[in-house]
């Protein structure tokens, strides 16, 4: 029997569980504060969403998908990214006829079957958010802002950003007939992917990672210089209120990302310190993804970050995050009658919100006070059966030393009043 997690999969347990509760507070925190609110969209979809909606070129369609047909012989996908699924929900629940625009954010598992290496897994959970309904340069802006503001408010500094724009379906006519005519001369020395989408979608060769075809398009015409004039106008609109902030960015033509719904604006947020696989945050505009699956003509934006890259990168930058509670008390207990007793306290204080333990292993006095401090216990009250009839129990202080005698009539407003 094999009892190992699958490769490309790892278990999430303490303390970096409460690192991730924390990481995913304060972004469910700076969502509220923009008026963002939360989706939940089912971990699987049918196939055809992401082969319409991400794009049957890209690497993630043709290599990297988890599809599988279910008992009714269809064929469904675990979801490899956010974007398809929310845009999927908006349409399927009418979410265009409410107040525009509509803004939503998620946090959840995606997969994704690739060579797993740092930052990098086949299960893998991303946040992100989706924006509906407004073309309006100022939310580009919006969504790139947020990113960066809650990248910041985790402790991260050395972040720089990246922008570009790709254009509408109508410009990259234009700069698809002149790209595909440089390429002529540097066929031989494309990759075979990178060969097959040079008809497909040419795009997708300034994203490709393979030495021979990132020298190819070095020179390459940049899409920039192809944009007709409302999207010109949109990106510089863009830059505009970036600026009015004093954000900096540098302006990458070669950004395209990898998925084929993105128009307009794309952006990325990189991370010195990560290597080669340095994006922490990424995403753009894609005006045509609701009509592509069928839906109205929506425009949207977001972006969308990897939970386990963003985590390595707050180990790289040092940044504080919380580990495992104190406790606020231990309860030490000696005989069946303290424990009894000791049960019912610790009920009580749990119902006020104290942070309380007591003994489940019937260890000695000793072993209890020991456990009690590797939880770094502020407090332990110890009770013995034997005293009980008292009515008296002592009270540790377990940084200073110091004991004290309490009642047990009053036990837990007495501790309230230490504690506090």
């Amino acid at each position: 029997m094999n009892v190992k997690a699958p490769r490309g999969t790892n278990d999430i347990l303490p303390p970096l569980s409460l690192q991730w509760q924390y990481v995913e507070k304060v972004y469910r925190d700076l969502m509220a504060v923009y008026n963002y609110h939360e989706a939940r969209t089912p971990i699987f979809e049918y196939t055809e969403l992401f082969q319409r909606g991400i794009g049957d070129t890209t690497d993630v369609v043709e290599k990297e998908m988890y599809t599988f047909t279910d008992k009714g012989g269809r064929s469904v996908t675990l979801r490899p990214e956010g974007t398809a699924s929310i845009v999927r929900a908006f349409m399927e629940n009418k979410l265009y006829g409410q107040s525009l625009p509509v803004k939503f954010y998620y946090i959840g598992p995606m997969f994704r079957y690739e060579r797993p290496q740092a930052g990098r897994f086949r299960q893998f959970h991303q946040l992100g958010v989706e924006v509906f309904g407004s073309n309006d340069p100022a939310l580009d802006a919006e969504v790139i802002i947020l990113g960066i503001n809650y990248l910041n408010k985790l402790g991260l500094k050395n972040l720089q950003l990246y922008i570009n724009s790709i254009g509408c379906p109508e410009c990259r006519k234009e700069y698809f007939r002149v790209f595909r005519t440089y390429l002529e001369d540097y066929h031989d020395v494309l990759c075979k992917d990178c060969q097959g989408r040079l008809e497909r979608n040419p795009m997708r060769i300034l994203d490709c990672k393979e030495e021979s075809c990132s020298k190819a398009v070095k020179e390459a015409p940049r899409v920039l210089d192809y944009l007709c004039d409302d999207c010109r106008e949109h990106f510089e609109e863009v830059k505009v209120y970036l600026n009015n902030l004093g954000l900096d960015y540098i302006i990458d033509p070669n950004i395209v990302r990898g998925l084929d719904y993105y128009t307009n604006t794309v952006f990325e947020v990189k991370y010195a310190g990560l290597g080669a696989q340095d994006t922490v945050l990424a995403g753009g505009r894609y005006n045509g993804l609701a009509e592509e699956l069928g839906g109205k003509a929506v425009p949207g934006v977001g972006f969308a970050m990897g939970m386990e890259r963003l985590m390595l990168t707050l180990e790289k930058e040092s940044a504080e995050l919380p580990g495992e509670p104190d406790l606020d008390l231990f309860i030490v207990t000696i005989g069946d009658k303290a424990k009894k007793a000791a049960f019912k306290y610790i009920y009580q204080l749990r119902n006020k919100g104290y942070i309380s333990e007591i003994d489940y292993m019937e260890r000695s006095v000793k072993s209890q006070m020991k456990a009690a401090d590797r939880m770094n216990a502020k407090y332990t009250v110890i009770l013995v059966e034997d005293e009980l009839c008292k009515g008296k129990a002592i009270l540790k202080n377990m940084q200073n030393g110091e004991q004290m005698e309490i009642s047990l009539d009053n036990l837990v407003e007495e501790i309230e009043e230490y504690i506090k």
